[in-house]
């Protein structure tokens, strides 16, 4: 295996959702002659449990269990990929999932999310998904749906009047260049003021022009939306109405530990979009009000 190789880390939970992230993880790898990194974690017992349980036996028995199966997974979905790695660790689900991230320089993770904070352990819960994205040294894709996708056709990038940095904009030319995709820039008017609408208008027109000079197929578009509709339910059903494939968004991290684009609206479109959703974490900090990537 070389050093210089991407590193794809997938989380696998053994839900429908994980396995068709694995699909997609697959998909990108090859595009991208990456490595994978496929990862189960062992949900350690309570202090309780562990007085009526041997609990280090127990985990041991279920470490090789999910060894296995994670190399059945292997066999099954990655023939195509050089390079797969499997990696079962035991602790808090996304602790294990960060800190291996970071161990093996991830470039990306693609992970399975049902977008819920109940069920069984076992599953890669919404709650643990947003826990990696908030926390993960890379950018993570989440999968909601239970749809496999060949491809990438369109990728929509919503924008704000926030400070907006470049990471997200270069991620979507990056991939937007991988699968020959249409960038769909796009924003949500609520307000009639007329200064805020001209600004959403320049930023729109300055991220569309960045794009198309990078020879990509690239729209804007500001969606005037009514009084009882939010951001984030805009955006959502503005991306199935387009039939996207890829929503690109941008979240901080918090020492208080909330994500952070335009409030609230990151956790809803992760845990209500059916269409996977790329979190990235901004690295630059300065001020781009209008939207500058010099």
């Amino acid at each position: 295996m070389t050093n210089s190789s991407k590193k794809i880390l997938v989380p696998i939970g053994f839900t429908d959702q994980s396995i068709i992230a694995l699909q997609q993880a697959v998909r990108i790898a090859k595009i991208t002659n990456s490595d994978l990194y496929l990862i189960s974690v062992v949900e350690l017992p309570s202090a309780i449990k562990k007085l009526f349980i041997d609990y280090e036996s127990e985990v041991d028995k279920l470490k090789n269990k999910l060894r296995n199966r994670l190399n059945d997974l292997r066999e099954k979905y990655c023939s195509e990929i050089n390079n797969v790695e499997t990696v079962v660790s035991s602790g808090k689900i996304y602790t294990e999932i960060v800190n291996c991230a970071k161990m093996i320089d991830a470039y990306l993770i693609v992970m399975g999310t049902d977008g819920s904070n109940k069920n069984s352990r076992n599953k890669l819960i919404g709650s643990n998904a947003n826990k990696v994205i908030r926390t993960a040294p890379c950018g993570v894709i989440t999968i909601k749906g239970k749809e496999f996708r060949e491809g990438c056709k369109t990728i929509v990038l919503p924008l704000d009047l926030q400070k907006e940095t470049k990471e997200k904009v270069k991620i979507a030319i990056e991939f937007s260049k991988l699968w020959n995709s249409e960038i769909k820039v796009v924003s949500v008017l609520k307000d009639t003021d007329e200064f805020v609408r001209n600004k959403l208008e320049r930023n729109l027109n300055q991220v569309k022009k960045f794009i198309s000079d990078q020879n990509i197929v690239c729209t804007s578009e500001l969606i005037i939306s009514g009084s009882s509709s939010r951001f984030f339910q805009t955006i959502v059903e503005y991306s199935k109405s387009v039939n996207a494939d890829l929503i690109i968004i941008m979240t901080q991290q918090e020492d208080e530990f909330t994500l952070n684009f335009l409030g609230s609206n990151a956790n809803y479109i992760i845990k209500h979009s059916d269409i996977p959703v790329m979190s990235v974490r901004p690295v630059d900090k300065k001020d781009t009000s209008t939207f500058g990537l010099r």
